[in-house]
């Protein structure tokens, strides 16, 4: 039985994001959550609350041990960019991107 928690347009890069799930996929959830705690980046703590959430989710299914849960697998998929300008010397501009990232975190039990 899996559980799953998604969240969308996270104003993160996904690229910076996908270091993060790097690190945490197949542990357990126990060590998948202290190891974020100690994870100095903003990815980290946005996985944390990804991570409660599909937690939570999993504790309303009667069929599931939360205690045997294990982070199965993540995506970090790229959302919409957001498209800014930023003036330069001699009348020019440069784009700025401001790029959103979408996480899917799911559980399963061993």
């Amino acid at each position: 039985m899996e559980a799953k928690a998604v969240a969308k347009y996270m104003r993160i890069s996904p690229r910076k994001v996908r270091i993060v799930a790097k690190n945490i996929k197949g542990l357990t959830v126990e060590k998948a959550l202290s190891q974020l705690t100690y994870t100095p980046k903003k990815a980290a703590t946005i996985m944390q609350k990804v991570l409660n959430s599909a937690l939570a989710n999993a504790e309303q299914n009667s069929e599931i041990d939360v205690d045997t849960l294990y982070v199965k697998n993540i995506y970090v998929d790229e959302g919409p960019t957001a498209k800014r300008w930023r003036p330069r010397a001699m009348g020019r501009a440069t784009r700025i991107r401001k790029r959103t990232s979408h996480v899917t975190v799911i559980l399963d039990e061993k």
